[in-house]
């Protein structure tokens, strides 16, 4: 097995492009993987270009005629079928959509057989993460779910027990949908309550399908949760999930829109807080799954201040150079920030928060606390299910 990481980008991918008022810019993306090398990670990570996910491969998770539409509608946006979430205004129809749709899925497809096949312990695709799309239609600024066809992907090598844990601020409901009824398939999500946040699913009594009881676990967290109470739902819940489940690939999407200056979202957590959840997947993964990791990018729309900051240091975890968070980013890359944005790109790599201190689940529990309200609520939903102590 290589020790180097693999950073699957293609130039290409920041063509998943809305237009110019939605929030999903994809110079998000550009602007990450500049950072990237304005650390040098480049030179510690083999950087790949997979093949687009091909129609066999898309259709492991989605239906014939929803590819149809998306083809059709990559050719004549403007006669886009609305039915299928496409044309709308989160997921406006763009020429090229279909072949950037699944540039991106081959992204994270090939980062799953890299993996799998042990060509490389961690694969990292931040380009994707596009965890919305269903089986039959778009949503949420998502087309192909390419969380959904890795996993997929992944079953169909010989797979038997995989792992997903999704902290972007929104539930990750097209891949809670993708193996609902699926043993095989634990997925795990931790975002705002669906009260008050897109797409209003992910409640904690979504458990699973009769034949996968206890293998969908969803942890609601109140509005304004910040990094404390965000790290300690993280570490009352999944820890314990992985150990039980013992996945033999870890999967994990990292949406940057938990962050408190996204504009799309409620919750209140730093950059440094997304890092020492980084650092913990990569570590369950050497713990539980034999250091086989694949971790996705997903929603993030503060597109300068938060998602490149957030995205490199998930690289630097994977590739083993983690970056300090009080590390002073490099002025050629603010300069590029402005040049394309004329904003202000950020100093350092912290939001001054770190150290981070929470306090661990196994220390006793306020039952009067919200926090600790939608912790417990997923733990007595979905623990006994697995034999496990809520």
């Amino acid at each position: 097995m290589s020790g180097r990481a693999q950073l699957m980008w293609d130039e290409a991918v920041t063509g998943y492009d809305f237009g110019r008022d939605h929030p999903m810019d994809p110079v998000r993306l550009a602007l990450t993987r500049r950072l990237v090398d304005a650390f040098g990670l480049d030179k510690h990570v083999d950087v790949v270009a997979a093949q687009p996910a091909g129609e066999s491969t898309l259709r492991l998770v989605h239906r014939q005629d929803y590819i149809e539409a998306v083809k059709a509608a990559s050719v004549d946006p403007g006669a886009a079928d609305q039915s299928y979430g496409l044309g709308t205004m989160d997921d406006p129809a763009f020429a090229g959509m279909h072949e950037v749709s699944a540039l991106i899925a081959g992204q994270s497809v090939g980062a799953a057989e890299t993996v799998w096949r042990g060509e490389a312990l961690h694969a990292v695709n931040f380009a994707g993460g596009l965890h919305h799309a269903m089986p039959g239609g778009a949503s949420g600024f998502c087309i192909y779910n390419d969380a959904s066809l890795a996993i997929a992907r992944l079953l169909e090598l010989g797979a038997e027990r995989v792992a997903y844990v999704d902290v972007d601020v929104h539930h990750g409901d097209g891949v809670q949908a993708a193996f609902w009824e699926d043993p095989r398939v634990l997925t795990v999500s931790l975002h705002e309550h669906p009260r008050t946040l897109f797409p209003q699913t992910g409640w904690p009594e979504e458990t699973g399908a009769q034949s996968a009881e206890g293998t969908a676990v969803n942890v609601a967290l109140p509005a304004g949760t910040g990094d404390a109470g965000w790290l300690r739902a993280f570490h009352a819940v999944v820890p314990e999930l992985i150990a039980d489940f013992r996945p033999q690939v870890l999967v994990t999407q990292h949406g940057a829109d938990t962050h408190f200056e996204d504009p799309l979202a409620h919750l209140a957590v730093s950059l440094d807080a997304q890092r020492a959840v980084q650092v913990a997947c990569h570590d369950l993964a050497h713990e539980y799954s034999d250091g086989k990791w694949v971790a996705l990018g997903g929603g993030g729309y503060a597109v300068v201040e938060v998602v490149p900051r957030s995205w490199t240091h998930l690289v630097g975890i994977a590739a083993g150079r983690a970056i300090e968070p009080e590390a002073v980013i490099p002025e050629g890359w603010r300069q590029e920030v402005f040049a394309r944005t004329r904003q202000l790109g950020p100093a350092r790599m912290t939001d001054g928060r770190w150290p981070i201190s929470w306090a661990g689940w196994e220390a006793g529990y306020d039952p009067a606390d919200r926090l600790d309200q939608a912790v417990l609520a997923t733990r007595r939903a979905v623990f006994p299910l697995r034999g496990l102590l809520a």
